[in-house]
Parts: C-alpha cells; structure tokens; sequence
C-alpha cells in the first residue's frame, strides 16, 4: 500500500528529480548550444548527453533509449551514443545494493542465497542485474531496481508530457497524445517486477514448445516488486557471432523470428523492446543453436482483434485487397481514413511488411545498415504527413511499430538470409480470431495476467 511504502509516488522525491534532471541535462544543452554557436558539434557533446540521461537513470534514460532507435529522429552521432544506454548503464555500487536488499528480502538476506555477487553483471535504466546461486547451487540472475523509480517514472512522464505538448505545437502534424500514453503506461509496468514475474511466466508457457528459443525460470521465493530472481541463461551476445558462417546466423536469426512472432501469432503479446542486450545466444555442442531471452520488463498485451489487423494488412498488401488494407488500419484505430492518408501509410506498411511479402530466400534490406533501417521510409511518411495536417497514432500501435524496426535491425546486424514470407506463413496459419482468444485466454489466466481491455 503506498500509506507504507517508502518509495510509493512522493513530493519530496518528485521534486529533487526535477531538479536533477534539469541540472544534468541543462548543463549539457548549455555546452551543446555554445559548440553549436563555434561549430564544434560532433560526438564530443553526444556522449556527454548519453553520459548525462545514463546517471539519471529511469524513464528520461528510457525516452532516450527509445528515440535512439527511431528512424529519422537523431543526427547519427547521438543515436550511436544513446543506444548504449541500453545495455551499458552506470552501475550503482555494493553499499547500494546491500541496502536494497535488505529493503527487499529483510536484514538476513545474504543466508537465502548461496553466493551473492554485489558487483553487477548488467545495469540498465530501472534497475541492475547481479549473478546469484541458490541454497542448492542453481544459478540465479537478480534484477534489483534503483531506489524511488516510481517518484522518477513520475516525475519523468510530466516532464515527458510538457515536451509532447510542445511538440504538438511546433509539428502540428502529429498528435502526440496517445504516443505518450503508451509510454506511460509501459514505463509504469517496467517498475512493477512482480508482474514481470508473470511476463515471464507466460513466455514460459507460450514457447515451451520452442526448442529454439530459452526463457527463464521464475523463483517468486526470491521475488519482490522490485527484486526479480530468475534462473541465470549461459550466453553470448548476438554480435559475437555477426561474422559467423551464414547458417549459424540464419538458425539465430531464425530463433529470433519465432521468440517475436510465435507468441503474437499464438497469445497476442509482444516483447516491444528488442535491442540486442535483451538475447545471448545459447550453445550446445560448440555450436549456437538459439537465443535466451532475459528480459521481460517492456511487454505489450493486445487484444487479438489488433493481431487480426495485422494479419488483415497483411493479407490486402499481399493480395491488394484495399477493402481489407482499409479495414486493418480501421481495427488498428486510425481516424478519418481517405484516401491521401492511406497511401501515406501504405508506404511505412509495406516498408515493415516488405520481407514478408517476397517468397524468397533474401535479407531484410540489401545495402542498408542497422542504424539506417526504416530511415528513408520514415522521412518519406513524415514529410507527407507534415504536407497533409494532424495524424493521431494509435495507442496500440506505437510499441509495434518500434519492436518491428527493432527486430529488422537485429536481422541487419546478422546479415540472414531467410524466407520470412514462409515464416510468417506458418505462424499465422489457420488464424482464427476466435481460436487465438480461447489461447490467449487459457495463457494469461495460468500467467495470472488480466484480459487486455
């Protein structure tokens, strides 16, 4: 209850976040003005703001992870600097992480664990990873989140809020609001490790008969709602193996078509945040066989009538069946459609479901870099938004979009060469809305996850 939680949603926290915030990124906008002002701008001042948002930690350095990866959005030097973040935070040290400890599992924690290293293995924007072993030896990685994150979240999300507005005032094009719901509310399940807990849990049951693709055990015995213990995945990171021979990179990347697709085709869930420190890959033999996925903190639970969309676009874009392209757009919440706006979207849709459609054996994009993927097509949609006047992107429809530029970027980074026309065409094979409600309903429920709205 926050009457007895010490770091529920608090004045006195939100405010010296405030000042926080504005002191370590203002101080960075003051050194960037003046190089800009000299024409000394370059990635001197990028690392310096990735070293600014990365001290602060929380959702500002969440924001930043997210801008970093959409297309269009940062000269190229700060998006190479941001992404970072995401899988080299600022670690906080061992007196902080026996004091959490303590908060968390009380003054006689160390004895529940076997070992406990205090030094960390990952450290992220909410919270940071420690290995672990349990009273009977089996390896544990515990996520332990920074202290008063729910004062920052909020604190942040206002913050967020006032520079959403401005934006709609300076770009009229684009009506920000639901954009910025969404983060919201993502970033407020991030803190709420206990549901992540269940997040896991449904991966679980969803891939267990992925051979391909591992989850972790949950341990709830050691779990609180801002620690979360699961069993430790051996692992190397996907870029160990970018000059692999091609069929080792294609099973990874294989493994990573089927940890994204296999669980929105079969419960209408999404992992929304697939940036690279988020999979190792795992061996057997001295040879990769799949991927781990660690972290299931950035979860997006749809209706199935939004995957129904999905494969309705789809299917009109393979087809070009407009009727049923019109009708996917319609369910996924797009207002006022005509027929200006629908070619505006059709570009972004077709870039997206481009490798999809081709039944062939190709690469996502020949001759494009991960971190130029979806840039031309997004200046393309943006400039004739700005052409056309205000667009409302759908809730729903902002983390989707992210984790499918995400995953595309990924197979960049590998250089696979698959059919993901055929993919895709095994997972949505005899799709039936109806059949995908009873299995997303049976998954939740043995998750302990509510029905999405």
């Amino acid at each position: 209850m926050a009457e007895t939680d010490r770091e529920a949603n608090r004045f006195s926290a939100r405010a010296s976040r405030y000042a926080r915030v504005g002191a370590n990124v203002g101080g960075v906008a003051a050194r960037m003005a003046g190089a800009r002002l000299f024409g000394r701008e370059g990635t001197t001042n990028a690392a310096a703001l990735a070293q600014a948002l990365g001290g602060l930690k929380g959702p500002i350095m969440k924001v930043a992870q997210l801008l970093a990866t959409v297309p269009d959005l940062l000269p190229p030097e700060y998006a190479a600097e941001l992404q970072k973040l995401q899988a080299d935070a600022p670690p906080m040290g061992a007196a902080f992480v026996k004091r959490r400890m303590m908060a968390e599992l009380g003054p006689d924690w160390q004895g529940r664990f076997g070992s406990f290293d205090l030094k960390p293995a990952a450290a992220a924007s909410l919270g940071q990873v420690h290995r672990a072993t349990s009273k009977d030896g089996a390896a544990l990685a515990c996520k332990l989140q920074y202290p008063d994150m729910q004062s920052a979240v909020e604190a942040d999300l206002k913050q967020l809020e006032v520079a959403f507005a401005l934006h709609r005032r300076m770009n009229s094009w684009l009506d920000t609001r639901e954009i910025a719901k969404e983060i919201g509310a993502r970033v407020r399940e991030e803190l709420d490790y206990a549901r992540e807990a269940r997040h896991a849990v449904l991966y679980g049951g969803v891939l267990r008969d992925i051979d391909a693709v591992r989850v972790p055990a949950v341990h709830t015995d050691l779990s609180t709602r801002r620690l979360l213990t699961l069993g430790w995945l051996d692992g190397e990171r996907i870029l160990n193996f970018a000059d692999s021979p091609v069929e080792i990179r294609n099973r990874i990347a294989q493994a990573m078509f089927k940890a994204w697709w296999h669980p929105f085709s079969r419960a209408a869930v999404i992992h929304g945040d697939p940036h690279l420190g988020n999979y190792t890959v795992f061996s057997e033999g001295g040879e990769a066989q799949g991927i781990n996925l660690l972290d299931y903190g950035c979860v997006r639970i749809f209706h199935p009538r939004f995957v129904g969309g999905v494969v309705d676009l789809y299917r009109g874009l393979l087809t070009g069946d407009e009727p049923r392209i019109v009708h996917a757009y319609e369910v996924w919440g797009f207002k006022n459609l005509n027929r200006e706006l629908i070619d505006i979207l059709n570009i972004w849709a077709r870039f997206i479901y481009g490798p999809l459609l081709e039944d062939r054996t190709r690469t996502v994009a020949d001759g494009v870099k991960p971190g130029e993927y979806g840039r031309r097509q997004a200046f393309e949609v943006h400039q004739a938004l700005k052409e056309r006047g205000p667009v409302t992107v759908p809730q729903e429809f902002v983390f989707m979009d992210r984790a499918a530029v995400g995953l595309g970027a990924v197979f960049l980074h590998l250089r696979s060469e698959l059919n993901y026309h055929r993919l895709f065409e095994a997972e949505i094979e005899h799709f039936s809305l109806d059949a995908l409600a009873g299995r997303q309903g049976e998954a939740l429920a043995a998750a302990g996850l509510p029905k999405p709205d």
